[in-house]
């Protein structure tokens, strides 16, 4: 049996150093040590210690996981990919995953949707393009193929196309054609899309000068 002789904070917030009797010492966060009713006198069994060691494991990946969720939503994949990375077992990644599930913080159909309206908004892309990065966040083909369906190609390309060609210089309508048609091309758009799209803001820039 372990005894804890020592509870203390130390100089980083939020952390407390927990001594036991037979010379052991673990630091846990004030939360993990709070939730398992740590303090000085209270006797632990060797399976006690282990939970406050799993326990603070769990609590650490938790934690990095929701500061790589805080600047935007990520998929699943994305974060399994960064706790490996931070050296997390594969234990405690599903024990992570799960609690982000509870709380619902993940969520791959609604971060396919959060991604491509995104993407309407401020890149406009196509569903080749949209697909491809979808498939690099790891999710999963029907997913993909139910968000990126209701995707409006059209308007996409045309709203690109507009952005992209208030930048350009004037110009005959072979350099305007290669340019814009490069460009959309990148934004993953079909060629015939594209080439009504061109021929398209072609004749509203004509009319506009006119």
């Amino acid at each position: 049996m372990n005894t804890v002789s020592v509870l203390e904070a130390t100089r980083h917030k939020g952390r407390v150093r927990i001594v036991l009797d037979q010379g052991t010492t673990l630091e846990l966060t004030r939360h993990v040590a709070d939730k398992l009713g740590i303090q000085p006198g209270k006797t632990l069994c060797l399976a006690e210690v282990e939970k406050l060691v799993n326990a603070e494991r769990f609590q650490l990946a938790l934690d990095q996981a929701l500061r790589f969720l805080g600047p935007r939503p990520r998929s699943e994949a994305e974060i399994r990919t960064r706790l490996r990375r931070n050296a997390v077992d594969d234990e405690t990644i599903l024990q992570v995953i799960d609690e982000l599930r509870t709380r619902g913080l993940i969520d791959d159909l609604a971060f396919a949707r959060f991604w491509c309206e995104n993407r309407e908004s401020f890149k406009p892309a196509g569903r080749r393009l949209l697909r491809f990065e979808l498939r690099q966040k790891g999710l999963q083909a029907s997913t993909i193929a139910e968000v990126t369906e209701a995707v409006d190609e059209e308007e996409c390309a045309y709203q690109a196309a507009v952005g992209r060609a208030a930048r350009l210089s004037r110009q005959d309508y072979a350099a305007f054609r290669q340019d814009l048609g490069s460009f959309l091309k990148r934004r993953g758009f079909g060629y015939d899309l594209i080439k009504s799209t061109m021929d398209r803001v072609w004749r509203e820039q004509d009319s506009a000068m006119r």
